[in-house]
Order: C-alpha cells, then sequence, then structure tokens
C-alpha cells in the first residue's frame, strides 16, 4: 500500500459504531501461582484452586501499626491477610494458626523490603502471643475467635558499609546502587546480588554465582554491613542443544531457527533472545531454555530447549457496522505448522460496505492468501509470499487490484533487518484522470532498525526504515521508484514510565514517469486517517484538480507527536497532534499543510494496548470530514 496511511477510521462526519465477534484457537494460557522470596521468605503467594473449607473456625482481626508512613501502611495492611480475609474462616483452629504464622513471615518481609530490620511484629490469637500457643490449641468458638495483629516497624536502616569479594572484588558498588547512606532493603540487595552474576555471565561465564551474601544490622545506629562474593567460573561457548517435547515441529529446525546451535560464547542475552524468537513463531504455547548446572568435557554449556506445542489450526470471523461505510464482514482461516517447521499459510476474506447502497458493485471487498516460511535457506531469512485481490472506494478513487509478492528477510543482527523481493500490481482503476488499467513490476527492497525496548507498547529507543521501490509500467512503458523513509522516538519519564513522550517523522517521493497518470492510482500519495493525520478521512488529504477530484501526489511529508499518560495500570490517555502535506512536486513545497489533534484512551492487555482515538482537522476541507474515530490494538506508531 503506497503512502504514508493505512485505513482504520470513519472516512466521513458522523458516529460511527462498531460491532465486533472473533473466534480464535491458540494456545491456552495455563493459570500459574506466583510467589515472590525474600531472605527464604516467601511473600505473596496465591492458589488458584478454592479448597472446601473442613471445620470452619470464623475469627475477627484487627491490626495496629506505629511508625509507618501512609505508603508502608498501606503495604502492610495489603499483606495483612488475617484482616482482608476476616470474613472468610479458616480450616481448625491449627489452620488459624498456620495463617497468622505466614501472615507473621508476610509482614516481616516487608519491613525487610522497607529497610526496617528492627521491626516488631505480635499477633495474639485469643489472647495469646502466636509463640506461646500450644502445638494443638483449642479456642473458643462461642464467638468469633479475636486476633489482633500490632506492628511496630522501627527506623530505617542505611548501608553502613558494602564490601564485594571473590569475583566481585573489582566492581564499584554504586553501579548496583549500593551507595553508602542509601536505604538497606532487602531489594536493593537482593537485586544488586543478581546484578553482580548477571554481569559476570555477561562476560561468558555460565557458571557465575552468589557465594556470599552476609547482612548485618547493627541496631544501635541503624546502619547494615553488607558484604557480597561471587565466583565467577569459566568462561564457555555454547555446546550441545537438545529439543525437549517436539512432536509435530521438528527438533532440527528448533535447534537451527534458535541459532544456539552457532558457534559462540555464552551469553544471557543469547539465551533469552533465543527463547523469545521461538515464541514469536505462534506455534509453541511455551519456550523455555535451560542451561546445564557444569559444563561438557570439551568446556561447553550444554544446553535444553523445553517446548510444548500449542494449537496449529485457527479460524475466526469479524463484523462490523458505520452509520456511513455501512455494514462489514470479515473472515480468516490458517495454519501455523504446514510442513513442520513452523510455516504458517492464512486464508482471508473481506466485504464492507453492505447497506451504504443498494449497489453490490460499490462494496469493498478484499480476499487473500499469505504463506510465511522461517528459516528459509538459512536461520536468519524468512520468506513472505502472498496474492490478493481487492475492490477499494475511498473518496478518492475506485480500484480493483490483484498483487503477488514475494519478500525475504535477512536479520543483520538484533535490531537490523534488510528486505528485497517481487511484486507484480495489476490495477483498474477509475480517479481523476478517467478509467485507465496497470500492469507494474517491482522490486520492493527495504532497510528497517528497530531498537524500541517494546514493539507493541514502547517506552524508550526508536525505530527507523528506508525502503525503495522501483519500478516498470508496461502499458505505457513508464519507469518510475518510490523512495521512502520514517524515523520515530520514544522517552519515558519516571520509574514506571507514566509519561511516554513519542514522535514521528515520515516522508517519501516518487521520480520519474513523465505523467502523474502514468502512476498507478494506489502507489500514489495520500495522506488522512488513522495512520497520518488524524481528524481528516482516510487519503483525504491529496493534491486537487479544478475539479476539486483528488489527484494524489508525488511526495509526502508526515510529523505527530504524543504524550503517552498513564492514569492507572491499565489505563492511559494520550493527547495527539498530527501534521501533514501532499503534493505534485518530487520535494514537498508544503504549500498546502493539513493539521489534525486530538485526545486517545488506552487499555492495556496482554496483546497489546487497545487503541481509540477521537481527532479533529484543524484546517477541514470543505464539504470534507469534520473530525474522526481510529480504534485499533497497539499504539498508533
Amino acid at each position: 500500500m503506497p503512502g504514508p496511511e493505512r485505513p482504520s477510521a470513519a472516512r466521513k462526519t458522523g458516529v460511527a459504531a462498531a460491532l465486533a465477534a472473533t473466534l480464535l484457537t491458540f494456545p491456552g494460557l495455563v493459570p500459574e501461582a506466583h510467589a515472590l522470596k525474600i531472605f527464604g521468605i516467601t511473600l505473596f503467594e496465591t492458589e488458584d484452586e478454592t479448597a472446601e473449607v473442613i471445620d470452619p473456625v470464623r475469627y475477627d482481626a484487627s491490626v495496629d501499626i506505629t511508625g509507618a508512613d501512609d505508603k508502608l501502611q498501606e503495604r502492610l495492611e495489603t499483606a495483612t491477610s488475617l484482616v482482608a480475609d476476616k470474613e472468610l474462616p479458616v480450616s481448625g483452629d491449627l489452620g488459624l494458626v498456620v495463617k497468622a504464622r505466614e501472615d507473621r513471615e508476610r509482614l516481616v518481609a516487608v519491613l525487610y523490603e522497607e529497610a526496617r530490620y528492627g521491626g516488631v511484629v505480635r499477633i495474639t490469637i485469643g489472647g495469646t502471643e502466636l509463640d506461646r500457643l500450644p502445638p494443638t490449641p483449642v479456642f473458643d468458638h462461642s464467638a468469633p475467635v479475636p486476633v489482633t495483629v500490632t506492628i511496630e516497624t522501627g527506623p530505617v536502616f542505611t548501608l553502613g558499609s558494602v564490601t564485594l569479594k571473590g569475583d566481585a572484588a573489582g566492581l564499584d558498588p554504586s553501579e548496583y546502587k549500593l551507595d553508602i547512606g542509601e536505604p538497606a532493603g532487602s531489594v536493593r540487595i537482593i537485586q544488586a546480588g543478581e546484578r553482580i552474576v548477571r554481569d559476570l555471565k555477561n562476560g561468558g561465564r555460565p557458571l557465575a554465582k552468589l557465594s556470599t551474601r552476609d547482612v548485618i544490622a547493627n541496631h544501635t545506629n541503624s546502619t547494615v554491613a553488607l558484604t557480597l562474593a561471587a565466583e565467577s567460573g569459566p568462561v564457555a561457548s555454547l555446546g550441545e542443544v537438545t529439543v525437549k517435547g517436539a512432536r509435530a515441529v521438528n527438533p532440527d529446525f528448533i535447534r537451527r531457527y534458535s541459532r544456539l546451535d552457532e558457534p559462540q560464547r555464552y551469553s544471557p542475552d543469547q539465551l533469552k533472545k533465543a527463547s523469545e524468537r521461538l515464541r514469536e513463531l505462534g506455534v509453541f504455547s511455551s519456550v523455555t531454555v535451560r542451561e546445564s548446572e557444569m559444563l561438557a568435557p570439551n568446556g561447553t554449556l550444554p544446553l535444553t530447549i523445553e517446548i510444548s506445542e500449542g494449537k496449529f489450526r485457527y479460524y475466526g470471523f469479524g463484523a462490523e457496522y458505520s452509520s456511513i461505510d455501512g455494514a462489514g464482514v470479515s473472515g480468516y482461516w490458517g495454519h501455523r505448522n504446514l510442513f513442520g517447521e513452523a510455516e504458517s499459510l492464512r486464508v482471508e476474506g473481506k466485504v464492507s460496505g453492505i447497506g451504504a447502497t443498494t449497489d453490490y458493485t460499490t462494496f469493498d471487498y478484499s480476499a487473500g492468501i499469505f504463506f510465511t516460511k522461517p528459516g528459509a535457506i538459512l536461520p536468519r531469512i524468512t520468506l513472505d509470499a502472498s496474492l490478493e485481490a481487492e475492490r477499494e472506494t475511498p473518496d478518492a478513487y475506485t480500484a480493483t487490484s490483484v498483487t503477488a509478492r514475494t519478500i525475504l528477510s535477512y536479520e543483520l543482527n538484533d535490531t537490523d533487518t534488510i528486505k528485497g523481493g517481487g511484486e507484480i500490481a495489476w490495477v483498474r482503476a477509475d480517479d481523476a484522470f478517467g478509467k485507465n488499467t496497470y500492469l507494474t513490476f517491482s522490486t520492493p527492497l527495504s532497510f528497517e532498525r528497530d531498537a524500541r525496548d517494546n514493539k507493541m507498547e514502547p517506552t524508550e529507543g526508536y525505530r527507523a526504515t528506508l525502503s525503495a521501490q522501483p519500478s516498470y509500467e508496461a502499458y505505457r512503458g513508464s519507469i518510475f521508484s518510490s523512495f521512502e523513509g520514517s524515523a520515530s522516538g520514544y522517552l519515558g519519564f519516571g520509574d514506571e514510565n507514566d509519561l511516554v513522550l513519542a514522535a514521528r517523522v515520515a516522508a517519501g517521493t516518487i521520480v520519474g514517469a513523465d505523467q502523474l497518470q502514468d502512476i498507478p492510482t494506489t502507489r500514489r500519495f495520500y495522506a488522512g486517517g488513522g495512520g497520518s493525520v488524524r481528524g481528516y478521512a482516510y487519503r483525504e488529504i491529496s493534491p486537487y484538480n479544478a475539479e476539486n477530484e483528488a489527484t494524489g501526489g508525488r511526495s509526502y511529508a508526515l510529523a505527530s507527536f504524543e504524550a503517552r499518560v498513564k492514569v492507572t495500570e491499565k489505563i492511559g490517555l494520550v493527547p495527539f497532534f498530527d501534521v501533514g502535506t501532499v503534493t505534485n512536486e518530487i520535494v514537498p513545497d508544503f504549500s498546502d499543510i493539513r493539521m489534525g489533534a486530538g485526545i486517545g484512551l488506552r487499555y492495556t492487555t496482554p496483546f497489546g494496548p487497545i487503541r481509540l482515538d477521537v481527532a479533529v482537522p484543524l484546517d477541514r476541507y470543505e464539504g470534507g470530514s469534520s473530525y474522526g474515530i481510529y480504534a485499533g490494538i497497539g499504539q498508533a506508531f
């Protein structure tokens, strides 16, 4: 699709409502119990199943906290399950004692996290302190058993001395947030030890471990003497790779595609990237790369890739309705492991515009077959082939097209990818230049650098793309090439990235072809809509002829700016501003600049944020769109 825009919104003024239903078969999500251990104390453990309570005992619990600020007060109250669950009975008198002991461990751990090593937690049941109860206590059940939780938080302990020993002796404590005078919370200490081990492992030493972690609290001056020692072990290369759990997916392909069988020095990052690479294939419900606890006789580190295969076949359907564009229906079917090496085949189709008119010939249609072969020829190469047929009727033109495309992608490294291939497109169009037919042969080429920290919701880094598409139009014998480039950047603020500033710039040009009409309609540049200047209708921004018909242009320039503000853990607001121009010149002359502004709502899901944007044009075309509503998954850019 040429130009900067992709359709995702109503095209004209009006209220659009969408109804969607999707049935999708994909690898199941397995519930897990989670726990966090601090200095051997288990925190925040949850159970997935609720068992029937035998010999129910009811109790009434209260908590008294002294010496805590508001944040610590809230944390302690949240961690006190005796109070949180007091409406629920426990199983027997001993069950109440067990619950109290777990609570005490949990509360002490919270105090340690907050560097309150002098804190005291006392729990009494039926008027007797927890540690003074007999092994098999019996309480009075004539009324709910009284339980009292008393917490004295004590002072904040700071780091008084830090000693790094062994193979960690040459490291700088400040690099691990172990500055003298800083709070000596247990999480800070544990994370410092983990980072020391990780840094040693990043030096190619897989057997690196923390050999000593001594934390001595001085209650006289409320300081902590910390000693951490590490053993790095030898430098090693990756060794034999074993695959477990594969049934329908070829184990040799898994081993090859992971790239862990390539000669290379041990690196935790490479193991992590291998797991992510295999998960992105979509054929596994879980992927774990395990390291051997000892080196092989040849000095290499054996690895085991444990996988669980998901469901390979999937299908779905959807329906949508717009008060302007009418109704639409779509469906798709796919297979994620066609020949046993994670080959993906997807067939999809869509009809839209139903009800907008009574003439079915004015509906929009699309159908396509898409095939992807990861690890084609080499593990770093991916083959994408597709055949698409489409009829689209934006306000600017009506076009029927059939496009066949084959693209090879090669990953140069973790951030850089080059692509190249061939494309044949047949287009019959009715636009500002009348009815024309085109047959175009092209060789799409592109380079992408993706240095974002997260593809669906980036908070830092950048992404840049460059593309060229030399083309030959056979019916007219015209030669032309399109060139496009874009760059987006992200900057987060705050510990939790509660504010992320995002910006994108993009530009494109078409050179060659004597006349604009010699370039296929679908290859000319337009702007407007959810992927470019929001507030304008899809492909509304364009040069216009004397009859006020959009012609499309030879060049464009776009810029977008967003402030992504996190309101809650799940909800965010995004004020944004877009600006763009499309001209008939090879280089944009900025004689007609269009701007749009609005605000968006984001809702975070495991699959990325759900996006809903509302925008208005700041320089509306006469009779054109007065606002736009756009929805999708993932950020706008």
